[in-house]
């Protein structure tokens, strides 16, 4: 998830999306981690902006992650690819 909210917005847009100092300062994929596991009300926002983001890209039809083949895919987009094949 934040891996593509990163690649969508970029650590600036992030960080004025949701106003969290590890958005802000210094910002990298694996403090950002650490914060959001530890904070349920940050990773409620971040949850939240990602199923926005992701909905908004499926009614434009935009290309999203979902259609890359899974050699390329992240294993965000790995682990959301099996959980929606489940369903």
């Amino acid at each position: 998830m934040l891996e593509y909210l990163v690649a969508e917005y970029g650590w600036e847009r992030l960080g004025d999306r949701i106003n969290i100092h590890c958005f802000n300062c210094e910002p990298s994929i694996s403090s950002s981690l650490r914060f959001l596991r530890k904070t349920d009300w940050a990773r409620a926002k971040v949850e939240r902006l990602y199923l926005d983001s992701r909905s908004f890209d499926e009614r434009k039809g935009q290309v999203t992650s979902a259609d890359v083949p899974i050699e390329g895919a992240s294993v965000w987009d790995r682990a959301r690819r099996d959980v929606s094949e489940d369903h």
